[in-house]
């Protein structure tokens, strides 16, 4: 097929790697066959059924059982890897499940090397779950590759990669720490949460990584409403035993969430390069406001792996971290004006959303950790969504505007204390 049509916004995209290959056409059309169906519907239909009629025992038409396969399902699994340009997918009733199967591989006395600044449902689930069955976790800044090093060891079978890293938006790059993992050991597999990013801006397994996983509950589904995650890989082994897990855990998702997730996928070029434009300008607009302390976006050049980032993706998600000026009470009220900006966890919808990482997200991570990664009580999450961005700077605005009044508030009563001292309350 043709190469893709380069992004069209002008200058946004310059640096970035060129886009990936018939990306809108695959998505529109792998897995999606009318043949397969007898009705040649265009559209998948949502197979509900539970269990399928089999010829004579033993001799079915490919599904036997909806947990073990279904036919919904499969267009999902079938398109994702296609995007991700991978041979397989498996599709998960979350992306926390994902998590689950793939540590499922494990045995008691492995271990597990994750990045220091990870979602903090990982972090929960490697400090307080997976340690219950055995496993080793070691937190480890991936960003600086002696770190990454220095943290493996003779148990060490699985690494943990998240980048951009949630929520600080620390970049890793992923070839020389596949690289580095692989030249320490082949049999160490290298996991890349590659959620903030979709396939459309970053493929994990084409800079080495074995695994790619997603919550798609954000950028892959894009409407906040389905909760799923998803695993695309190329070894066969690999996927033998996650598809053995897959059915023996159970962990899968519904018909009626794949069909919403497959459909979500038709417009996720549309999507992300809509979240990108709109992120740059919010991004910039906080960048040169004397409000903010800093802003943290992989798409300006102060990020400190902004070369990076263009060298190993495509482009930029919709997600900004930054610091207000002030203190906890300055973030809260600010969160607590925003108009069109929703107050609510997760990201990667239409919809634009903010958060406190310190009290939401990462409460989970314990504050001595949350302080070391720079998760403090002045830091605000956003997942700019698709509305006109005139707008989405405006709601930045008027809640800025509301937080720094707390300050001259306190500033002007102060002074008019002080006032009164001097005159000896008269």
């Amino acid at each position: 097929m043709a190469q893709s049509n380069k992004h069209e916004a002008g200058d946004l995209f310059a640096g970035f790697r060129t886009a990936f290959k018939s990306f809108a056409t695959d998505a529109i059309h792998i897995g999606q066959e009318p043949e397969q169906w007898s009705s040649m519907a265009v559209v998948p239909p949502i197979s509900l059924s539970t269990t399928f009629k089999q010829h004579s025992p033993g001799n079915h038409a490919g599904f036997e059982y909806s947990r073990s396969g279904n036919p919904t399902r499969n267009c999902l699994e079938k398109a994702v890897a296609a995007l991700d340009g991978a041979k397989h997918c498996l599709a998960f009733a979350s992306g926390l499940a994902a998590t689950a199967t793939i540590t499922h591989m494990l045995k008691k006395g492995d271990g597990i090397v994750c990045m220091d600044d990870v979602y903090g449902g990982t972090n929960r689930y490697f400090q307080r779950v997976a340690a219950g069955f055995g496993l080793e976790t070691t937190f480890a800044d991936c960003t600086k590759p002696e770190l990454l090093k220095a943290a493996l060891k003779p148990n060490t079978k699985l690494v943990w990669i998240e980048t951009p890293t949630n929520p600080m938006m620390k970049v890793v790059d992923i070839k020389a720490c596949s690289d580095l993992v692989h030249e320490h050991s082949k049999d160490i597999v290298v996991v890349v949460d590659n959620t903030f990013m979709s396939s459309y801006f970053q493929r994990p397994l084409a800079l080495g990584a074995d695994i790619c996983m997603y919550s798609a509950t954000k950028y892959m589904n894009g409407h906040s409403d389905v909760v799923m995650g998803l695993v695309s890989l190329n070894n066969d082994d690999l996927n033998e035993r996650l598809r053995f897990l897959q059915n023996a855990i159970g962990g899968v998702p519904s018909p009626f969430d794949c069909y919403l997730c497959n459909r979500g996928l038709k417009t996720l070029h549309l999507r992300m390069e809509q979240h990108f434009k709109n992120a740059m300008a919010a991004a910039k607009f906080l960048e040169a406001d004397p409000r903010v302390e800093r802003v943290i976006f992989p798409g300006l050049p102060s990020h400190p792996q902004y070369d990076l980032m263009k060298k190993q993706c495509t482009g930029c998600p919709g997600m900004i971290t930054f610091y207000i000026k002030g203190k906890l009470e300055h973030a809260t009220t600010f969160l607590s004006n925003l108009k069109m900006f929703a107050v609510a966890e997760s990201l990667g919808g239409y919809e634009s959303l903010a958060e406190h990482p310190a009290i939401m997200t990462h409460a989970s991570v314990p504050e001595k950790e949350r302080a070391v990664l720079g998760i403090s009580d002045t830091l605000i999450r956003l997942s700019v969504g698709l509305e006109d961005a005139a707008d989405i700077i405006e709601d930045l605005d008027q809640a800025l505007n509301v937080a720094v009044s707390i300050s001259n508030s306190q500033n002007k009563l102060r002074k008019n204390l002080s006032l009164l001292v001097k005159t000896g309350f008269k």
